[in-house]
């Protein structure tokens, strides 16, 4: 049974716990796309959480406008203090715009706009919305560490089912990035990033004041970005990592819009940019293929691992993907459109929820007119 400490304190799950935790204290927020709402997962998840009796849920939804009124009907059924905040309308949109803060969407944008709103609580928690093997004790583990001492705390557990090992951005992709970087300069940054047993779970929770810090990314870059600047408001000291035990969710392909190579650029791009931003210099001449010698080594372990426990492995399959994944590793170049962190953000999380419960009962009333007024500020598909 594994029970060793990194420098970052490690909960585990060693009798099954369910913790005391201040659950009435705590906002939970849950982003939502169109396509996860009725799904045996989400509503598994809200029966649950129904169960623990937060102070406040906040689902922040990506959807057209004709999908807020089903979605909000469906939220009706919950015996759960909710608020719907719908990301794309058009109110919403203007808000962002006048204060800058127009540009790209996808789920750390989403899970900004819900932060704003959950930290009128004491505490937050954050989840995924398609975990089919969701349970009470989620919530209360991410939530025991902050009680004692600590400001941030992120989840972690062992993607595996069906006999296969999944994961494979983390463990194909970050993990063997971080520890070429660290290798070439072992900086305490680099090295908090390496303490993560699952450094791109979706799940983690912290204290209000601490979520206030978060400047998040606008797309799949958004745990990355966390981690960054849980590191310089909470360091190893303020930091825990918890075991969440069996976790299941859905799986992405490697290719297609939102696939894990696609994934792996926004990760990239905001795991380097944290990099270089912290002073640390690495050589981007030979970065990719040191990367590709690290992953391909770690890709025969997990061939020998998954061998000894008898599980399916595809070597092959699983080298082609680090060699996708190795065009993701390059000097950040772009624009930083990160959103800033809500204490000194142009605009309040009062006017944003405001704006999104108008926009609201517009889409409910009015079908159509929320899509065009998104589209026409850019904020359409």
């Amino acid at each position: 049974m594994e029970y060793v400490q990194t420098r970052v304190t490690t909960l585990h799950d060693l009798a099954d716990p369910l913790p005391a935790a201040p659950t009435d204290r705590a906002a939970v927020v849950v982003p939502m796309t169109e396509r996860e709402y009725e799904t045996d997962a989400a509503n598994r998840m809200l029966r649950v959480i129904e169960g623990l009796d937060p102070a406040r849920v906040v689902v922040p939804l990506r959807a057209a406008a004709d999908r807020v009124g089903p979605v909000r009907e469906w939220l009706s059924e919950f015996d759960l203090s909710l608020d719907l905040l719908w990301c794309d309308g058009p109110r919403v949109a203007s808000l962002l715009s006048e204060a800058g803060l127009d540009g790209g969407r996808g789920k750390g944008r989403d899970v900004w706009l819900g932060l704003g709103r959950a930290t009128a609580e004491e505490f937050v928690v954050v989840h995924d919305a398609d975990t089919a093997t969701y349970d009470e004790s989620f919530v209360r583990r991410l939530l025991f560490p902050l009680t004692h001492g600590h400001d941030f705390s992120k989840g972690y557990y062992a993607r595996v089912e069906d006999e296969h090992l999944y994961g494979r951005l983390f463990r194909l992709f970050y993990a063997p990035l971080v520890r070429t970087l660290v290798d070439e300069h072992p900086e305490p940054y680099l090295k908090y990033l390496d303490s993560f047993r699952y450094a791109l779970a979706g799940e983690f929770a912290a204290t209000a004041e601490m979520a206030r810090k978060i400047r998040t990314p606008r797309k799949w870059g958004l745990e990355v970005g966390t981690l960054g600047d849980a590191f310089d408001a909470a360091g190893f000291d303020g930091t825990a990592q918890v075991d969440l035990g069996t976790y299941e969710h859905d799986h992405r392909t490697v290719e297609g819009s939102a696939g894990l190579s696609d994934m792996s650029r926004s990760v990239g791009e905001t795991l380097l940019r944290s990099v270089v931003e912290r002073g640390i210099d690495p050589d981007f001449s030979t970065l990719s293929s040191r990367y590709r010698e690290a992953a391909t080594a770690l890709v025969d372990q997990y061939a020998l691992d998954a061998s000894f426990n008898d599980f399916r492995f595809d070597r092959a399959h699983e080298r082609e993907q680090v060699s996708q994944y190795a065009a993701a590793v390059e000097e950040p170049t772009g624009a930083d459109d990160r959103l800033p962190a809500w204490e000194n953000a142009p605009l309040s999380a009062e006017a944003v929820g405001a704006a999104a419960e108008a926009d609201v009962e517009v889409a409910v009333d009015g079908g159509s007119t929320g899509v065009a007024a998104a589209d026409a500020t850019g904020f359409g598909e």
